[in-house]
């Protein structure tokens, strides 16, 4: 069974969420504020979290953060394009704004569920033409091994889990940390011109770009 952990101080949302998650077939937790949510964090892994913004104690943008390998959906009444696009940038891996239509909610959670189901099925990466082996961090090109430092496969493996989405610098830091101490906000820009290098030396080919003023992302060909 699949547990959604709802994240919201409006009661009746709350338990109108609740009660067609569980018709559903999903098991439901819940946090009625950011501090309570972070502490049932610290006890369950959910397969899924649905954030309210406003809530009482953290806010939801100081919650989402501190979440890490879940998936996201925010569900929110701001409308603000900004506000979405820099939560969506910030990890979230979906907005939907109230009021919203329970049947798309739930056919959006069963994207985002079988998304995250098949993005840990497997170790291997592959983008292009790159394959990436997260348990014996060996990258490869057209069977060519690339041998990277800790930081730079720390970086590759995060653009190449979320290879639609451009990861802002902040992201990239607050993320690779878990798997190198090595990268600084002030080393971040040789660390990617070092593995982009790299890269392209098998064939020529630049797999990562800059965005300007927001982060990196992986190339499409």
């Amino acid at each position: 069974m699949k547990n959604i952990l709802i994240i919201d101080d409006d009661i009746h949302i709350g338990n109108m969420l609740a009660e067609a998650l569980e018709k559903e077939g999903y098991g439901v937790s819940r946090a009625y504020s950011g501090t309570e949510a972070l502490f049932v964090l610290s006890c369950v892994k959910p397969d899924l979290i649905l954030l309210d913004l406003m809530l009482p104690g953290l806010n939801g943008e100081e919650v989402l953060p501190q979440i890490k390998e879940i998936p996201v959906i925010v569900v929110s009444a701001r409308v603000d394009i900004d506000n979405k696009v820099d939560l969506l940038l910030g990890g979230a891996v979906d907005y939907v704004t109230k009021p919203f239509h329970m049947k798309e909610l739930l056919a959006r959670i069963s994207v985002h569920l079988r998304n995250s189901s098949c993005a840990s099925a497997g170790s291997v990466l592959t983008f292009d033409d790159i394959t990436l082996d997260t348990d014996s961090h060996i990258v490869k090109i057209d069977r060519v091994d690339i041998r990277l430092t800790r930081t730079e496969f720390a970086i590759l493996k995060l653009l190449m889990q979320n290879p639609s989405q451009v990861i802002t610098k902040s992201l990239l830091l607050e993320r690779i940390s878990e798997d190198t101490p090595d990268c600084t906000d002030s080393s971040l820009k040789m660390h990617i011109s070092n593995l982009r290098k790299k890269l392209r030396e098998v064939n020529d080919k630049d797999y990562i770009e800059a965005v300007w003023g927001i982060g990196f992302k992986m190339r499409k060909g």
